[in-house]
């Protein structure tokens, strides 16, 4: 999906949305924790809101785009693959990225920072 929107989107968009992205993503992986025995987690509401605020400012005529994209990709890039030196400390049976608990909290990222832009 955010390949999609950037593939509809200006050059000057795709480049505040990837701004967006290193930003979330900063973010997100200085609140990142693992938890033994399961994988990455993040507090909820940390990664939506950042994305949110980081979209109002990089981009406050169009945040949405900058919004879902900077939300998903800078989530999954944070939360996930900075982390993955420290996967296999965390005695989990199965790793996997983008898996089902991962993949909501990622999509639910980019739906709530874009909810956020419409309030």
């Amino acid at each position: 999906m955010s390949i999609y929107l950037l593939s509809k989107s200006s050059f000057s968009l795709i480049v505040l949305s990837l701004i967006g992205v290193l930003a979330v993503a900063l973010v997100t992986h200085s609140v990142a924790r693992p938890v033994k025995g399961v994988e990455m987690a993040t507090p909820v509401f940390i990664p939506p809101i950042a994305a949110a605020v980081v979209a109002f400012l990089l981009s406050p005529g169009e945040p949405r785009t900058v919004a879902y994209v900077a939300g998903t990709l800078g989530t999954l890039i944070g939360a996930d693959l900075l982390n993955l030196k420290k996967i296999p400390k965390l005695g989990a049976p199965v790793a996997s990225i983008v898996g089902a608990g991962t993949f909501d909290g990622v999509f639910l990222t980019g739906m709530i920072a874009v909810l956020l832009t419409r309030l």
